[in-house]
């Protein structure tokens, strides 16, 4: 998967309602309702769908993808198939973003190249929690098990990468290797952001990741210790498998797609889904999108991460995307009407 934790997990949580089953309300909609619906690019959209739709067990999906597969007029398809329902919980909405990291590396270590990928050491898989942050990494508990992966220039990038838990990294030479989550040492995790803002040294409307890594360069002492403050660590595990021209692995184990999937709570949403995004904020987005990947912070019916690419500006574009919205998802006909609990007139 693409990750186990998020990079919105460096920012103050977003606390929601919690949920009781008596709460849920599965509203079907019109197409109609769909604000903006008739301008999206409905071909791309079924592309992503058919991407993961094989994958998905029950019968009325597998149809649907086998037709998906001989090529429809898109827009029609959806149509035809498919009913909008908004599911809702009575918690606050909330769209963010997520990326995919590039870092500069090498498969050997150097003076440049200092700082290593681990694979996770068979102790840590059956004593978990394991060390910490701090320990693994000034201790000489991983020293001359041959468990390094490669090499990078920069602990910050390398912070981070964890916390998205997969990314690409580009060897000397230009080739392209990447990484997955391989696996953790069990500890919680701790966000550095929000320590930033206990101690006064930022308001929780100024922390974004650049912020964060801006500082700790800023302070290279200081900001060590920062990062010593998220006790949680983790391994990688090469995705040879993968091309480095694809896109990362989704929680359905295939790649996923720039801005045409969507992590979602599975709990509400089938994963390989499609699903109607109107986000609100400065850059209103409508498009739609398939449930391809989750995330641990991931909860709640209207809460979702958009994906947007790979690299430094699909991360400064993800890092400042923390908008309201709604998300709407497209069910099989008879699917929608029996889970629903409120028509439209």
């Amino acid at each position: 998967m693409i990750r186990a934790l998020r990079f919105f997990l460096c920012l103050l949580p977003w606390l929601a309602l919690p949920a009781t089953a008596e709460e849920v309300t599965r509203k079907v909609l019109r197409f109609e309702d769909l604000q903006g619906w008739q301008k999206d690019d409905h071909a791309a959209a079924l592309q992503t769908f058919v991407n993961t739709c094989a994958d998905m067990n029950d019968p009325d999906w597998r149809s649907l993808c086998a037709l998906a597969g001989q090529g429809p007029d898109a827009k029609t398809f959806f149509e035809l198939f498919f009913r909008p329902v908004l599911i809702e919980n009575g918690s606050r909405p909330l769209f963010t973003g997520y990326f995919e990291p590039e870092l500069n590396g090498s498969l050997e270590p150097s003076a440049r190249y200092r700082y290593p990928l681990y694979r996770e050491p068979n102790v840590s898989k059956v004593s978990n929690p394991w060390l910490t942050r701090r320990e693994i990494e000034t201790g000489d508990f991983m020293a001359d098990k041959g468990l390094e992966i490669a090499w990078v220039d920069d602990p910050v990038e390398l912070f981070f990468l964890q916390i998205q838990g997969s990314g690409r990294i580009q060897l000397p030479d230009g080739r392209m290797i990447r990484v997955g989550y391989g696996g953790s040492n069990g500890h919680d995790y701790r966000s550095i952001g929000v320590e930033l803002v206990r101690r006064g040294i930022y308001k929780a409307h100024q922390v974004s990741a650049q912020v964060i890594k801006n500082w700790v360069r800023r302070n290279p002492d200081a900001g060590r210790e920062l990062l010593f403050h998220n006790p949680a660590y983790v391994f990688f595990r090469r995705l040879d498998k993968v091309p480095a021209h694809a896109g990362p692995l989704g929680a359905m184990n295939r790649s996923i797609t720039t801005m045409r999937t969507v992590a979602v709570d599975p709990k509400y949403t089938p994963l390989g889904a499609p699903v109607w995004i109107e986000k609100g904020g400065k850059t209103p987005m409508r498009r739609l999108m398939v449930a391809q990947d989750t995330g641990s912070a991931i909860k709640g019916p209207q809460r979702a991460d958009i994906f947007f690419g790979t690299g430094d500006a699909a991360g400064r574009a993800a890092g400042k995307l923390r908008d309201p919205g709604r998300l709407v998802v497209l069910m099989p006909i008879q699917r929608a009407f029996a889970m629903a609990t409120d028509l439209l007139p």
